[in-house]
């Protein structure tokens, strides 16, 4: 058992829907970002996994929270709780009668205000972070991909991920032109929920909605190739009976197609506040797509049609992010765009 002190490095994706960290160059948690709660003492009862297996399912005494929304935190208590428990999780492989000095590199959203941005450092602090640094989640995401972020060169990426999708043209380790949207997976996931509702007359819960988005998500009504239908079961508005319906990809394109329309715009904006040296690199090298949103079946072919520049999703987009901040925490010395 060992009597002194040592630093552990942890890299931390802390997303609206789930919470990636890395250590040492390996995940280790990939949990969904929830906490359950018991009503009356306040004690943390489930993270992650186990809590998201009691969301809508849960009894007066327990209540279940999604400390993040829109990409920033929505409660900071909870927020806390979970943080503090998840680097329980990593640290419970460490035999050491000393906590660890925690360094730790989070990604935020790049429109997050200075309250924000403050709200997420005191809450790492308070889980145990001992020296936090803060990066951009388009800056991590671009590091993720592989992209040369100090180069004088134009790169740009559009990471969708739950709350909020971030575009963001970078050069020369800064960010040249952003915007930050609350139009992301959360919301289409609402997107089909409400879609249901009116089309098929079937109320469904959230984490339906999400296994739907799952199945057959897609942005475009004609697939190469074609998912197979996903049946939905779940009372009839009117009646209350249970019934099913049959949920086809080119349904979910249809319902989607608004939403995606705002991160289309979002995208259109940005391009065209670039200057014209990083617009000519971005349209030779093309747009990256990251964050769970990214895997949606036929949104770069899409976006691809619809701006005539050639859009990529990333390898393992899902984890872009925390793999950036993995790169960064390697480099926190070295990175001038690490907040502190």
């Amino acid at each position: 058992m060992a009597f002194s002190f040592f630093t552990q490095e942890l890299a931390m994706d802390l997303g609206t829907a789930n919470t990636v960290i890395f250590h040492n160059d390996q995940i280790v948690l990939d949990e969904p970002s929830i906490v359950a709660l018991d009503n009356n003492t306040g004690k943390c009862i489930a993270l992650g996994t186990q809590a998201k297996l009691m969301h809508e399912r849960t009894n007066p005494g327990i209540k279940t929270i999604r400390p993040m929304k829109d990409g920033v935190i929505a409660d900071f208590n909870a927020a806390e709780v979970m943080i503090r428990g998840f680097i329980k999780q990593v640290n419970s492989k460490h035999k050491s009668i000393f906590s660890p000095n925690l360094k730790i590199v989070v990604g935020i959203p790049s429109g997050s205000t200075e309250v924000e941005i403050r709200a997420v450092r005191d809450s790492t602090e308070h889980a145990g972070g001992r020296n936090v640094f803060l990066i951009y989640e388009p800056m991590a995401a671009a590091l993720g991909i592989g992209m040369d972020v100090e180069a004088p060169k134009g790169n740009m990426v559009v990471d969708i991920g739950g709350g909020t999708a971030e575009i963001a043209v970078i050069s020369l380790g800064g960010i040249v032109e952003q915007q930050s949207i609350k139009t992301a997976g959360d919301e289409f996931t609402y997107d089909i929920q409400q879609y249901l509702r009116q089309q098929h007359n079937i109320k469904v819960g959230e984490i339906t909605a999400e296994r739907v988005k799952i199945s057959v998500g897609a942005v475009i009504p004609q697939l190469e190739e074609e998912p197979d239908p996903f049946i939905v079961r779940g009372p009839n508005l009117l009646t209350g009976h249970p019934v099913e319906a049959r949920i086809t990809y080119s349904e979910i394109a249809h319902c989607l197609d608004k939403s995606i329309a705002k991160i289309e715009a979002a995208i259109l904006h940005v391009l065209e506040q670039t200057p014209p040296e990083l617009y000519s690199d971005i349209v030779d090298s093309g747009i990256w797509l990251s964050g769970g949103g990214a895997q949606l079946r036929g949104l770069a072919q899409r976006f691809t049609e619809k701006m005539n520049i050639k859009f990529h999703v990333a390898e393992d987009p899902l984890r872009a992010v925390a793999r950036g901040t993995c790169i960064a925490l390697k480099n926190a010395n070295n990175y001038s765009f690490l907040m502190r």
